[in-house]
């Protein structure tokens, strides 16, 4: 059986395979794009193998499709069902967006209406995958650009979704921030109405600005705000395992391992102050 999660960890990126594969990367646990190793064979997969045999590991995927109205698919389950039994992931996520549709593949995590008719495809989406790969995965919350009219809240649609599904959610604080300036809703009040019993994993990112709208770009340090709103998390969730997210501008590891020992003061001094 696979370890699970606990504590602080950072996604495995090139620039520090030999940290990770040494074991000498200050990390609780690591996590890697499904996607990049979902091979038969070869480096990449032997890389994985000899970092997973140091650390517990998270798999989080981006093309999974919860979101699409023409269902999941079979190759993609299986190749994912594979790579699972192979390395023996603590955790296996993906995102609640859509990617594809008429055969079509989108480079990007694609938005759909929060209505009872996407919550019917989502779950049913989310029933067959869980059934496929014999375990409960997580599910993250987005960054949003755009919001349609009329449908429920974010939360509320999460909400429903683990509720119905049994499946767990990866609580991204990053994307709350950035949804949340876009389009002028408190992050407090998404905090309030999430589900948190059902969090599994948190993680966290930086941003940038653009002309009109907050970019979630992974490619910066975690900034105040986000580490305020981790706080806040952190008091309603209780210790979730952690991680930092960074794809581009990736510096030294050293410092983003004291970027994520920041993490680790802020979960210690909540627990601290919960058993007060």
């Amino acid at each position: 059986m696979p370890e699970p999660l606990a504590g602080f960890g950072l996604g495995m990126r090139q620039p520090h395979y030999r940290a990770f594969t040494g074991g000498t990367a200050r990390v609780d646990f690591i996590e890697v794009i499904s996607e990049n190793f979902m091979v038969s064979g070869g480096k990449p997969l032997d890389t994985l193998l000899q970092a997973r045999a140091n650390y517990p590991l998270a798999l989080h995927g981006v093309s999974l499709s919860v979101g699409s109205a023409d269902g999941l698919r079979d190759d993609y389950l299986a190749a994912l069902r594979r790579l699972v039994d192979r390395v023996e992931p603590a955790v296996v996520s993906d995102h609640l967006c859509w990617t594809r549709i008429d055969g079509f593949h989108a480079p990007d995590l694609l938005p759909l209406p929060y209505t009872e008719e996407a919550l019917d495809v989502v779950c049913c989406n989310i029933d067959r995958a869980q059934t496929a790969l014999g375990r409960r995965m997580l599910f993250e919350n987005p960054s949003r650009y755009i919001a349609f009219p009329g449908a429920m809240t974010e939360w509320e649609f999460l909400a429903a979704m683990a509720q119905r599904t049994g499946c767990g959610l990866l609580l991204d604080v990053n994307n709350i921030h950035v949804s949340a300036v876009n389009h002028g809703f408190a992050a407090e009040d998404y905090l309030a109405g999430f589900p948190m019993a059902a969090v599994g994993q948190i993680h966290l990112a930086g941003h940038v600005r653009g002309e009109h709208l907050l970019i979630d770009t992974h490619d910066q340090p975690v900034p105040d705000e986000v580490w305020a709103l981790y706080r806040a998390a952190i008091a309603l969730a209780g210790a979730v395992p952690t991680m930092i997210e960074r794809d581009g501008n990736i510096p030294e590891l050293d410092e983003l391992c004291a970027e994520l020992d920041v993490a680790r003061r802020i979960s210690a001094e909540a627990a601290e102050r919960a058993a007060a």
